[in-house]
């Protein structure tokens, strides 16, 4: 989904495929119409364009095994050449049996580039693809990608490319993988999908970097604890949401949840500005770039009372200030929730969006973004990692969107949560309503790349070590 015709109030917060860092053990090379590494399941490729506007891989995935698979733990990867420049990419389903909905595309950078490949389209399901039965195949994913700024590109020096597969046919040069394990095709010499240090694979356990913790052990928003332990319950005017809206801090509140203390933000109207009630908590500090982020949020599909479907946004974000419009130190990575749509999407849909920079007037953005249409209620682990080469959002443990280098950080963020209402449109009723986020703990590890089971761990043991905050992040 595009976003240029975003006003900034509706946006200040917009929050795939594995990124990068993948191994050096890579599979022999095989000619193009050969059978790949025995598994469960083929790929069939076929060309939907040989220009030079945009890159058309269509495929097919097959189910060469005796035994329904889940399409949801399949992913693909198309490997090209990025153009000069290295630009960034964008990638749109055209057609797909399956449905487009259901079929997801980002993109990943190869630690080991070649003469043909450094860059990869991955292709993942959501789980409303369904199964695939023994024997049966996908039916078309037609899909295609082109570059950010819509300039030619050169599909001859791309490793998956075949310019001659002009119907579909077995081709090794996509490979597959099924619940992490390659079963078909040979990746770029030296990128191994299933290297050990592929990013989702356990590694050894972290260092002790500089860390900040917090378990949101408080008992009210004007708890003295949370001001020294360097949050900020907003209370001042302005953007985003509706215009007359209220951000209010005693709607910031705190309680017992499964054993642990959870933050919890409430966000409440009855269909006018001026009963909207908005709550948004960041760190007064602006001294976090690379290295891992993480929280626990319940995200909530409906108010706890009163009439459904505001387009209400539910966060977790890093952010720097604009300067200048367009200035290209801006920095900003999110997730956003919208339990009713929003933004002209009609039901729930979650983003995962890397910001370079963006002009409110004129409205002009530049950023990139992976989303998925379901249901997100409930509670959910959300990661994203930033180090020198992608950024890498993570739900639930499962890469969920890998995005360019070209939307790295230049200057440190404050991190944030809020909850807040992109308008009125999605219900006018009067009828008073409030809806709820929780938080239950937030983590940042400076400079190091954690997997989502290294998250875990640590958090693990902050909690055994009776251990509610700590932050050892120098000042920027």
């Amino acid at each position: 989904m595009r976003r240029t015709s975003l006003t900034r109030s509706a946006k200040r917060s917009l929050t795939c495929a594995v990124a990068a860092a993948l191994g050096c053990a890579g599979l022999l090379a095989l000619p193009s119409n050969a059978a790949a590494a025995a598994g469960d399941l083929a790929v069939q490729y076929h060309a939907g364009s040989t220009g030079s506007d945009q890159a058309e891989p269509w495929l097919k995935v097959k189910n060469t095994g005796n035994s329904s698979v889940a399409l949801s733990g399949v992913k693909l990867r198309y490997y090209f050449k990025s153009d000069a420049g290295s630009p960034s990419y964008r990638f749109a389903c055209s057609w797909a049996v399956r449905g487009c909905s259901n079929v997801t595309g980002t993109f990943g950078t190869l630690t080991h580039p070649t003469a043909t490949a450094d860059r990869y389209l991955e292709i993942g399901f959501t789980s409303g693809a369904g199964s695939l039965p023994a024997g049966a195949d996908t039916g078309d994913l037609q899909l295609r990608f082109h570059r950010a700024d819509w300039q030619s590109l050169n599909q001859a020096d791309d490793y998956s490319f075949g310019a001659t597969q002009s119907s579909y046919a077995n081709w090794s040069k996509v490979t597959a993988r099924l619940d992490g394990a390659t079963v078909w095709g040979a990746a770029p010499e030296g990128n191994d999908p299933t290297d050990p240090t592929d990013p989702t694979d356990p590694t050894d356990p972290p260092g002790e970097g500089a860390t900040l913790f917090d378990d949101f052990t408080y008992t009210a928003y004007n708890d003295p604890k949370i001001s020294a332990h360097g949050w900020n319950v907003r209370s001042n005017s302005g953007g985003p949401g509706v215009p007359g809206a209220t951000w209010a801090p005693e709607n910031v509140t705190f309680a017992s949840s499964g054993g642990n203390t959870v933050m919890n933000l409430e966000t409440s109207t009855a269909g006018t500005g001026a009963s909207t009630e908005q709550t948004e908590v960041l760190t007064k500090a602006t001294k976090f770039k690379n290295g891992t982020y993480a929280a626990r949020v319940k995200f909530s599909d409906a108010p706890r009372g009163g009439p459904d479907g505001d387009h209400l946004v539910q966060t977790f974000f890093t952010i720097n200030d604009l300067k200048a419009p367009m200035a290209d130190d801006y920095a900003e990575y999110d997730f956003e929730y919208l339990p009713n749509g929003g933004w002209g999407e009609p039901s729930n849909i979650l983003y995962t969006t890397s910001w370079e920079t963006y002009n409110p007037d004129p409205w002009q953005a530049v950023n990139q973004h992976t989303e998925s249409r379901q249901s997100y209620a409930g509670w959910h682990d959300l990661v994203v990692t930033i180090d020198n080469n992608s950024i890498r959002y993570y739900i639930d443990g499962q890469p969920f969107g890998t995005h360019d280098a070209a939307y790295l950080p230049e200057r440190p963020m404050s991190i944030n949560f809020n909850q807040w209402l992109i308008d009125l449109a999605g219900q006018p009723s009067t009828t008073p309503r409030s809806y709820d986020q929780q938080v239950d703990y937030v983590l940042h590890v400076k400079d190091q790349v954690l997997t989502p089971a290294q998250v875990a761990a640590k958090v693990t043991g902050y909690r055994s070590a009776g251990t509610a905050f700590e932050d050892t992040v120098p000042s920027a």
